[in-house]
C-alpha cells in the first residue's frame, strides 16, 4: 500500500494555503502531474475516493429514475455551432481535432467539453411520442476544457464527471428534475462528503451556456473562498429548437420537449481536502475511506512479536464481526500494518498524513494490561481502550466522526457568513474572506462591476424549501433601492 518513502513536511495552511493545498494532494497519494500539461494522473488513494463517490450517487441518480448510457467523447463541430449560446460560452476552451489517420477531416470533431449536443442528437431520433418521455439518462465519463490555470482535482484540462440528461414533456416536469437533482446533490455533498453546502440559483451572468436557469450547491474551503461543487440546469426547449428534437402529444400536435442536465466532477475530492484536512495531511469522512481502521503492531522485541501480531489480527476480525460495525451503511476496511521493514513511528505518520479514520497500536505493555491505544484521526487524541470493548466502539466512532466533520465545517461556513448592508461595507470585508449576505437588485452590469473591483461574484440565489429565490424586503445593497424583486444573494471568491 505505501512507497516506503517518508513524506516532506506539509505546508501550514495559514502559511500558504495553496501549497498547503498541493502537498496533501501530493504527498497522501492522491494524484500527481501528467506529462501533459494541464492533465493530472489520479492514483489509487485518490481514484477509490472517487469509487466511493460513483458507487453512491450512481445509486442516488438510479433511484430519481435515470439509467447509464455512455456516448462518443468526440462531437462534430457543427453540433456545437446549431446552440450559438453554447459554443460561445465553451469556445475559448475546446480541444479540436483536424487531422485523424494521416489525413485531415472533411469536418473538425470537438472533444467533448460537456455532452448536451451529441445527446441531443441521439434524442431527436429516440423520441417520437409522448410516450417515449419522460427519457431519463445518465453518463459517467471525462470531459475537457482547454484551462489556463489548473489545479490538480479542483481545475485540470481533462477531468472525470458525471452528467446527467433528460427531456420531459412539460416545462413543469422539467423544472421538477432540476430541482429534485439539485436536492440530491446538497444531500449527496452533506451525508457523503460531510461538506455543508448553500444550494440556490445562478445569477443570470453565470448560469450554464444555453440553459433558462441553473441551479448550484455551494461550498465554503477553510481559506473562506467558495467552492461550486455541482450544478443543475434547467435548458428549457433551447436545444430540443436547435435539434428538432419534437414529439408527438396526446392531443396529436407537435411539441419540443423539455430538457435538464446536471452533474458533478473529481472537483468534489479537492473540496473535501480543502473542506476537513489539516497541517498534518488529509482528514478523511469515513463513507469515503479505502481503508477505515489501521491496527499497529508495536514490536521492539523479537520475543514479543508473535503475541502482539496475534493479537492484532484477532482484533481486526473482532472489528469485522461486530454487530455495529455491520450496522453502518457501508462495509469497512480494516488493515494489520504489519510491514516490519518500517518503524511505528513512520506508520503513524503515513497513516495521518493518508487520512485513516482510526489508528489502534498495540505493544507488548498494552498486551499486559489488556488494553489498546486508539486515535481518531480527525480528534488526534489517544486512548487507553480495553481490548474486549474495542470492536464494539469502533462502528460509534466511525459514525460519530461522519457527524461531527460536518458539524465542525458547518460551524466553521457559518461563523464566516456575514449579512451586508451597503457596497462600502462588503468591500472593506472581502479581502477577508468568507461569504457575504446581501439584498440583491438583479442588475447584471452592477453585478460585472462587482466582480471587476472586488473578484467576488454571486455564488447563489438563496431558496427557499419550495425552492424559491428568498425576497430580501430590504434595499439592495448597491443602489440602496427597496423593492419587491430585491432577493437574499451569497456573494464570494471563489475557486
Amino acid at each position: 500500500m505505501f512507497d516506503g518513502i517518508m513524506a516532506e513536511k506539509i505546508t501550514p495552511r495559514a502559511q500558504d494555503f495553496s501549497q498547503w493545498y498541493q502537498d496533501i494532494v501530493l504527498q497522501a497519494r492522491l494524484a500527481d502531474y501528467s506529462p501533459v500539461k494541464g492533465c493530472m494522473v489520479i492514483r489509487a488513494n485518490g481514484y477509490s475516493i472517487w469509487e466511493k463517490i460513483q458507487q453512491d450517487l450512481d445509486r442516488r441518480i438510479k433511484k430519481s429514475g435515470a439509467s447509464n448510457y455512455y456516448f462518443p467523447m468526440f462531437i462534430p463541430e457543427s453540433f456545437l455551432k446549431k446552440e450559438a449560446e453554447h459554443v460561445e460560452g465553451f469556445a475559448p476552451e475546446l480541444a479540436i481535432v483536424t487531422h485523424a489517420g494521416g489525413k485531415k477531416l472533411e469536418e473538425p470533431l470537438v472533444v467533448r467539453p460537456t455532452s448536451e449536443t451529441i445527446i441531443n442528437s441521439m434524442f431527436a431520433k429516440w423520441i417520437q411520442s409522448y410516450r417515449d418521455l419522460p427519457l431519463m439518462i445518465n453518463q459517467w465519463a471525462n470531459v475537457v476544457r482547454w484551462e489556463m490555470r489548473t489545479r490538480l482535482f479542483l481545475r485540470t484540462t481533462e477531468f472525470l464527471w458525471q452528467e446527467g440528461h433528460t427531456c420531459h414533456a412539460t416545462a413543469e416536469e422539467a423544472e421538477a428534475e432540476t430541482r429534485t437533482m439539485l436536492g440530491v446533490y446538497r444531500d449527496f455533498a452533506e451525508e457523503m462528503l460531510a461538506m455543508p453546502v448553500y444550494f440556490g440559483l445562478k445569477s443570470d451572468n453565470e448560469r450554464f451556456a444555453g440553459a433558462l436557469r441553473t441551479y448550484c450547491i455551494e461550498g465554503m474551503m477553510q481559506d473562506k473562498k467558495a467552492l461550486q461543487a455541482g450544478t443543475s440546469h434547467n435548458l428549457s426547449t433551447n436545444f430540443a429548437k436547435a435539434f428538432e428534437t419534437k414529439f408527438l402529444d396526446k392531443d396529436s400536435t407537435q411539441k419540443l420537449v423539455h430538457q435538464t442536465s446536471w452533474g458533478v466532477s473529481t472537483r468534489l475530492i479537492g473540496g473535501m481536502i480543502m473542506t476537513h484536512s489539516d497541517d498534518k495531511g488529509l482528514v478523511l469522512p469515513p463513507r469515503l475511506a479505502r481503508t477505515h481502521v489501521v491496527i499497529v503492531p508495536v514490536t521492539p522485541k523479537p520475543d514479543t512479536k508473535a503475541a502482539v501480531l496475534e493479537a492484532a489480527r484477532k482484533l481486526k476480525a473482532a472489528i469485522e464481526a461486530d454487530a455495529t460495525v455491520k450496522a453502518l451503511p457501508y462495509e469497512i476496511g480494516v488493515q494489520v500494518d504489519d510491514d516490519d521493514t518500517k518503524q511505528a513511528g513512520w506508520k503513524f505518520h503515513e497513516h495521518e498524513l493518508v487520512g485513516t479514520p482510526v489508528r489502534i497500536e498495540i505493544g507488548p505493555r498494552d498486551l499486559e494490561k489488556g488494553t489498546a491505544v486508539f486515535t481518531r484521526r480527525d480528534v488526534g487524541q489517544k486512548e487507553f481502550i480495553p481490548m474486549a470493548d474495542l470492536p464494539a466502539k469502533i462502528g460509534g466512532e466511525l459514525a460519530k466522526m461522519q457527524k461531527e466533520l460536518l458539524e465542525k465545517a458547518r460551524a466553521f461556513r457559518d461563523a464566516n457568513t456575514t449579512e451586508v448592508a451597503s457596497y462600502d461595507e462588503f468591500k472593506s470585508k472581502i479581502e477577508g474572506g468568507g461569504f457575504f449576505v446581501a439584498s440583491w437588485c438583479g442588475n447584471s452590469e452592477l453585478e460585472k462591476k462587482i466582480k471587476e473591483e472586488t473578484k467576488a461574484t454571486i455564488r447563489c440565489i438563496r431558496l427557499d424549501d419550495k425552492f424559491e429565490p428568498v425576497r430580501s424586503g430590504k434595499p439592495c445593497f448597491m443602489t440602496g433601492e427597496k423593492s419587491e424583486k430585491n432577493v437574499v444573494a451569497i456573494f464570494a471568491r471563489a475557486y
